[in-house]
């Protein structure tokens, strides 16, 4: 899983194992379209815990996140209580949206990790688009991934207030996790 991002030096992949998220430093970042789709609206959620196990068989690699859903910032406050409320993501009584992703398969320069975005109370159907991959700092180092997925709110029952907020949102995760174990034995999910 290796393709650099551009003026990026192509460095080494992650080895086999099983590495922890770091919440303080991954950056999940949402853009959606706002006001009948003249307006992008760009906003970040914080990481909870997650974790990439890479299996030397990319099929039996695995990927599991959680992010909290009320840490939705934008930058406007009034925004910011709209969509963490009722109307929207109601992260009062969903406070939690996961992924769980299992197996990864190539496409074209990146990687593809299917799998399920739990919110709002259901789950759909989701794609994670790795294009970047990679250690730094040696075996020891810690490892980078980007990665996007674009998801439908309807999918999850969030279908208030058309036109005023978009339909799908994009997400970019710019990601960094350490080691947790590294080797051969990691070939399924942790």
């Amino acid at each position: 899983m290796t393709e650099s991002a551009p003026g990026v030096v192509p460095a080494e992949a992650p080895p086999p194992g099983t590495y922890a998220l770091d919440p303080e430093h991954t950056t999940i970042r949402a853009d959606v379209k706002a006001m009948f789709g003249l307006m992008t609206v760009h906003g970040t959620f914080r990481l909870r815990a997650g974790q990439v196990s890479i299996a030397a068989d990319p099929g039996a690699s695995s990927v599991e996140a959680s992010i909290e859903a009320g840490s939705y910032a934008s930058g406007n406050a009034t925004r910011d209580a709209d969509v963490t409320g009722a109307s929207l993501l109601d992260a009062r009584t969903y406070p939690e949206i996961t992924f769980t992703g299992q197996g990864a398969r190539r496409d074209g320069d990146g990687w593809v990790v299917p799998g399920s975005v739990t919110a709002h109370g259901a789950a759909a159907p989701a794609e994670l688009r790795l294009s970047d991959a990679r250690l730094e700092g040696g075996e020891a180092g810690q490892a980078r991934f980007r990665a996007t997925a674009r998801l439908d709110r309807t999918s999850f029952g969030v279908t208030k207030k058309k036109g005023m907020v978009g339909r799908t949102v994009d997400l970019v995760i710019e990601a960094v996790a350490q080691p947790a174990s590294t080797g051969p034995a990691s070939t399924g999910p942790a």
